[in-house]
């Protein structure tokens, strides 16, 4: 049953483990189009050194300014971004800060929201939505912008190429994205009639006009798995939505000890499943099958004696190797971690377990010290 799980996965879930899903060919316009930045903050002190410059250093022919919204930090985040602004010359910067969320709004969506009311005002055509941790290169956002033009796109948006450098990060990072492309597989997403939906919150670039036609952000305000969530919006009032891995973004937040790394994922798996504890042992069972059956019949086999057993165990593990290489080169990860991937799979079980867990006991999920309990059920596409 594993194996026949893996070689379906390997044929017909829109090959997910391939990585060569990139921004397409595009032409630069004939008149480049106002876009405006909105980057939700919060206690981002940290991160705005690495990441901030290479906002303002977009080299970018049409007009573009950034609205940095400082949800409530405590640690001077604001006062940062504007003196960060001050020493280098670039794209215009606001730092605006909003009040306390009212109930049913996450954190990050609130703040988001107060982006977007500023950035209308200025009458874009795009709005690029980006983390206080994300770094582009100084081509980024006009090979966005050509990219959605040319394809005819509403939403644009690249997952980031998230930082791997400590122990932990490599067993876990990588697998993040694995994991997150085998549920939504990327060609699945552009394809026309397909509903599949999904964007990584760290790089989305969106139409106004598609943006206000699907209530961005109000309609998914209660979203934890925001991302998704617009992208699901905008898809579902007509627009066309693409996905891919990205070349010159990268996340510069570091996640150095498994316990980051914990709640970096256990703060939405459950989400994810839409709370339901039906959907969470349907989740646990499918992954100890596809994940943690191969290794287990190997060692089973070989201490029994049985043939069998060992070679069709060893069949799906070598199958889920193969197809975790791909991601382990984009990363630029060495190849023997790839075996290991039921290790990680393990850890990717007992994380969401954890975030039901949370659940249970009132806590639910968290962005920058606020907690949300509300259920949603946006992300359901699995």
């Amino acid at each position: 049953m594993s194996l026949a799980a893996w070689l379906w996965l390997l044929l017909f879930q829109g090959w997910f483990w391939r990585t060569d899903v990139r921004l397409p060919v595009s032409r630069d316009p004939d008149v480049w189009p106002d876009v405006c930045v909105v980057v939700p903050a919060r206690d981002e002190a940290s991160v705005l050194p690495a990441s901030l410059p290479s906002l303002l250093a977009q080299d970018y022919p049409g007009r573009a300014e950034i609205f940095l919204v400082d949800d409530g930090s405590t640690d001077g985040t604001g006062d940062l971004a504007r003196e960060l602004a001050r020493r280098q010359d670039g794209l215009a910067l606001t730092v605006v800060t909003p009040g306390e969320p009212p109930s049913g709004w996450t954190g990050k969506l609130w703040a988001v929201r107060h982006g977007v009311e500023l950035a209308r005002a200025r009458d874009p055509e795009y709005l690029l939505l980006t983390d206080a941790d994300i770094a582009h290169a100084p081509d980024s956002l006009r090979r966005l912008v050509a990219a959605a033009r040319t394809g005819g796109f509403a939403l644009v948006s690249q997952m980031a190429r998230l930082r791997v450098e400590s122990l932990w990060e490599r067993l876990v990072v990588p697998a993040f994205v694995y994991f997150f492309a085998q549920l939504y597989p990327f060609r699945r997403i552009t394809r026309p009639g397909s509903r599949t939906a999904a964007a990584a919150g760290g790089c989305v670039l969106l139409r106004a006009d598609a943006a206000a036609r699907a209530r961005i952000p109000d309609a998914v305000r209660h979203a934890v798995i925001d991302d998704v969530a617009v992208a699901r919006a905008v898809k579902r009032s007509g627009g066309r939505v693409w996905l891919g891995l990205a070349d010159g973004v990268d996340s510069v937040r570091p996640y150095p000890r498994l316990r980051d790394l914990w709640r970096m994922v256990s703060r939405s798996a459950y989400a994810q499943l839409r709370h339901s504890p039906l959907l969470l042992v349907g989740t646990v069972a499918g992954l100890v099958l596809v994940y943690l059956v191969p290794p287990a019949a190997v060692a089973v086999g070989a201490a029994a004696g049985s043939v069998p057993c060992a070679l069709l165990g060893a069949a799906a593990w070598l199958v889920m190797t193969g197809t975790y290489v791909p991601m382990l080169r984009y990363c630029r990860q060495p190849l023997w971690l790839a075996p290991l991937l039921p290790v990680t799979a393990f850890l990717y079980l007992l994380m969401t377990v954890d975030s039901a867990v949370q659940h249970r006991r009132g806590r639910g999920a968290a962005w920058k010290g606020r907690t949300y309990t509300r259920p949603e059920t946006v992300a359901d596409e699995a």
